[in-house]
């Protein structure tokens, strides 16, 4: 068995913790670059709107109604991806803070 003291094991802890810490900052950063505004959300909300538009001028309601449906449930697939990245970085960044706390915490011995 490998003898640790309690700063060690207080090292390792914040090491594992900031490393954890930086891979969900990474990973909502990407969340938000790659899923926010898509080309196929785009294209959709594109193709909704000229739906929308030709609905109104035939007087078709139930076209209307259906693409203005559409349309918001574009808006919340988009916010919904935006929160789940703001919740990671958040995650990641209370966890790096986390990880220096620790390491505050630790009584280094002076010689």
């Amino acid at each position: 068995m490998i003898p640790l003291s309690l700063s060690d094991l207080q090292i390792i802890v914040a090491a594992a913790v900031f490393l954890l810490g930086s891979l969900c900052m990474l990973i909502g950063v990407l969340v938000l670059i790659t899923r926010g505004y898509s080309k196929e959300v785009k294209a959709l909300a594109r193709h909704s709107a000229q739906l929308a538009q030709k609905g109104l001028a035939e007087e078709v309601t139930g076209l209307v109604n259906s693409a203005s449906e559409l349309v918001g449930s574009i808006n919340a697939l988009v916010r919904t991806a935006s929160g789940v990245g703001i919740f990671l970085v958040t995650l990641g960044l209370v966890m790096i803070f986390a990880a220096y706390w620790v390491i505050m915490q630790i009584q280094w011995a002076t010689a």
